[in-house]
């Protein structure tokens, strides 16, 4: 069963009355304004902003130069025709004489053929002994009288070129003590005899140092 609202509360029975008087009052307010205000003065305002001067140039259109075309190729010389008579030639004989002697041809030169120095080996398996060791070069030695006025004594170290035969073919001083005693050194060095250093079993050029004792008694 639908329940019937009391009219005093009812809100929506109001509406229309509510609508049409505010409909009337808002068209007269609108009326009122456009008899008493029928203009409205604008406002101006002025913004005073510094003013910047641009500068504008003016850029010449560039142009594209077209390369020069190459110069023309020279004319190739065309030799002339000429109306000179060529001169006779003279054609000797070729005739082979057969009694006529010829003469040998002269001996080459003589190279000279550069001496190759030879190679020494500086470490072998067998190193070269002197024959009788140490005391075999000591016993060759000239005690200088200089060295020993001066009590000059010490150990020089000369080193010895054998070749494949045991002999000392040179000899370096590569440090000495001076006073004679340097020069003594080389001497009983070269004047000794070597075992050849052997190298995989034959014998072979071969430099080692040996160490010379200079000592007073």
């Amino acid at each position: 069963m639908a329940l019937n609202k009391n009219p005093k509360v009812d809100l929506k029975r109001k509406y229309q009355r509510y609508w049409e008087i505010s409909l009337i009052i808002s068209l007269t307010i609108l009326i009122v304004a456009f008899k008493f205000f029928p203009k409205f003065e604008q406002e101006l305002i002025n913004i005073d902003a510094p003013q910047e001067l641009i500068q504008t140039e003016d850029v010449e259109a560039t142009k594209q130069e077209t390369a020069p075309p190459p110069p023309p190729k020279p004319p190739i010389p065309i030799e002339a025709p000429t109306d000179d008579v060529l001169e006779d030639v003279e054609i000797e004989s070729t005739e082979l004489d057969v009694d006529a002697t010829i003469s040998a041809p002269p001996p080459p030169p003589v190279v000279e053929e550069e001496e190759v120095e030879p190679v020494f080996f500086v470490a072998v398996e067998e190193m070269p002994e002197p024959i009788g060791g140490i005391g075999a070069i000591q016993s060759k030695i000239v005690y200088p009288e200089i060295a020993k006025r001066a009590g000059v004594q010490g150990r020089v170290y000369v080193k010895a070129y054998v070749d494949e035969a045991g002999r000392v073919t040179k000899v370096e001083l590569i440090r000495g003590i001076g006073a004679g005693c340097d020069e003594a050194a080389m001497d009983a060095v070269k004047s000794v005899m070597f075992k050849p250093g052997k190298q995989r079993g034959k014998p072979v050029k071969v430099q080692v140092t040996v160490p010379v004792l200079f000592k007073l008694q």
